[in-house]
């Protein structure tokens, strides 16, 4: 089954057009499905998306009600044999409108409830991507989604190592960087821009200054290679493919990662 987000049934709601006459609607120019299908595709969002306000909230059940009142006297009518009847609204205040209103307020992602707070890191933007990513990386892990699940977990790491290094003095995370190319751990030195290093420097360095443990720094290594999967002629040459085994390595490495970090 799809995933349904609050965006797709704003879409819907926009198809089922009523016409308004001197800014009144009547809800019997619809047809009942398209109402039992605007009350499914609502019953089908994760609640995780469903981040309103509580008058609002509150307006939106009561809507949902009132739709589901509008049918129950439809059925009626039609066991009657008389014509269904109209139900006039003000166009804004018609329960379509007002639920089509509640969820533009909603987003299309958002982090499981069970997602990892991060708490431990102040940037709030910062944070609540993460954790957008982190519940992602949960529903990729749910779907089957391999591929997905294995990248996703690889750059939580990547973001989470690169924070985790810039809290550092840059003099100590270069110089720890130049002792690791002298022991050849790492090729060459990396850039003295942070952003510029890939996962295998984020990693090396991170352990060697003990931000990482050494449980951990395995991991990662893990999770950097099966990341690497994503490139068609590695994936080739290795004859590995992403799958559940690779997604559960790169996510137990950024759970590693989160638990280091976590005061």
């Amino acid at each position: 089954m799809p995933r349904i987000v609050p965006s797709q049934v704003v879409s819907f709601i926009e198809t089922c057009k009523l016409t308004a006459r001197a800014e009144i609607v009547q809800m019997n120019e619809l047809e009942p499905y398209q109402l039992v299908s605007t009350l499914d595709l609502i019953d089908q969002i994760p609640d995780e998306l469903l981040t309103m306000d509580g008058a609002t909230y509150a307006s939106f059940v009561q809507e949902q009600a009132h739709i589901k009142d509008i049918l129950e006297k439809w059925r009626a009518d039609k066991v009657g044999g008389y014509q269904r009847s109209g139900f006039p609204f003000m166009v804004s205040k018609s329960p379509l409108a007002l639920i089509r209103d509640a969820l533009a307020k909603c987003p299309d992602e958002s982090p499981a409830p069970s997602t990892s707070e991060f708490n431990f890191i102040p940037d709030t933007d910062l944070k609540t991507n993460l954790r957008v990513d982190l519940g992602s990386i949960n529903r990729a892990l749910s779907n089957g989604e391999w591929k997905a699940a294995t990248v996703l977990a690889g750059s939580v790491i990547e973001a989470l190592l690169l924070w985790a290094l810039q809290q550092r003095h840059a003099a100590d995370v270069m110089s720890a960087a130049a002792t690791l190319v002298t022991s050849k751990t790492l090729n060459k030195k990396p850039k003295p821009d942070l952003e510029e290093w890939a996962l295998h420097d984020y990693t090396e360095v991170s352990a060697f200054l003990g931000i990482i443990k050494t449980d951990t720094a395995k991991q990662t290594r893990l999770a950097k290679d099966f990341r690497n999967l994503i490139h068609p002629g590695r994936a080739q040459r290795l004859g590995q493919k992403c799958d559940r085994a690779t997604a559960l390595s790169a996510v137990a490495g950024a759970e590693h990662v989160i638990r280091d970090l976590t005061p």
